[in-house]
């Protein structure tokens, strides 16, 4: 399958392969710039060193320049490479529709055809543009830092081992339950624009019988059918965001007040519990970003 869809890349190959170059740059100076802030903390303001904190303060500021550079490098680079891809894919699809027999029109129906040049498209854009730049950031952000928090103090990071779990059981629970429900909405979909299409190749019958109420009650219908479905499938999707902030901040709870102990028994720098805290936001935010990932794969799908 992957194969199958990234034949349609075409010309946007450069676009696709920059993006994610640009992303471990933006990635390499988001990890370095807490090490560098712990360095001022301990090292400068701790010892009143005011030419050592103006000196790595500008290589902070410097550092957040380049990120921001890449950012937007990477953002730009996979939003073309994602148009571009959408708009051969969608191309294609059109030009093999064209090729359809009746048999299969009638077999796959107007109203599907439509929604999978158009919203199932759209679905698979996203993902894509989401696949060269979130699902390469989140990984290298993830492992990037939790190596830099394990390097910091061992023992402060078995939170980790808390918190994983837990994220790794909801977006497990949410990936299963997730699909059957999409399918069923974009079937949904697919009766809406059928009877839309109804609607305008017979809207002369329509008038000439004065059908215009019955036409609108069965609209209506459909309507608050298409909402339900995807109601019952948003509901489940927008559980992810409270329980991984619910966690997030439990694990940041967690680790101020031991490391607060840790720090006021001097096992533990101030600068470096600043820089772990920041590591451990890194950390939970690469995991609720490759959550979103995999539901939006799902939808995709």
């Amino acid at each position: 399958m992957f194969k199958t869809i990234g034949a349609y890349v075409g010309n946007y190959k450069k676009q696709a392969i920059l993006s994610p170059v640009a992303i471990v740059g933006e990635v390499a100076m988001e990890v370095l710039i807490p090490y560098i802030m712990s360095l001022i903390i301990d090292n400068g303001i701790k010892e009143g060193r005011v030419g050592y904190v103006a000196g790595m303060g500008g290589l902070m500021v410097l550092m957040s320049v380049c990120s921001l550079f890449f950012g937007a490098l990477a953002a730009r680079m996979s939003a073309v490479a994602a148009m571009g891809f959408a708009k051969n894919l969608r191309s294609a699809l059109f030009r093999k529709v064209q090729d359809f027999s009746f048999a299969n029109v009638d077999k796959f129906s107007t109203a599907s055809l439509t929604t999978r040049l158009t919203t199932d498209v759209t679905n698979i854009q996203n993902a894509f543009m989401m696949l060269i730049r979130g699902a390469v950031r989140s990984p290298i952000m993830l492992i990037s830092a939790s190596i830099a928090a394990v390097k910091i103090n061992p023992r402060l990071s078995t939170v980790f081992l808390f918190a994983v779990p837990i994220l790794g059981f909801t977006v497990f629970f949410i990936i299963s339950k997730a699909h059957p429900r999409f399918e069923s909405m974009l079937r949904k979909y697919d009766d809406m624009n059928a009877k839309v299409q109804e609607n305008l190749i017979g809207i002369r019958v329509v008038k000439a019988f004065a059908r215009e109420d019955y036409e609108k009650k069965k609209f209506s219908e459909n309507t608050q059918s298409v909402k339900l479905a995807q109601f019952l499938a948003e509901k489940l999707i927008i559980m992810n965001m409270p329980i991984m902030q619910l966690v997030m901040y439990g694990s940041i709870t967690a680790i101020l007040w031991f490391g607060g102990n840790m720090a006021f028994n001097g096992t533990l720098e101030t600068g470096q519990l600043s820089s772990f805290i920041s590591y451990v936001a890194q950390i939970l935010s690469s995991l609720m970003m490759l959550s979103m990932l995999f539901i939006l794969f799902v939808i995709s799908r």
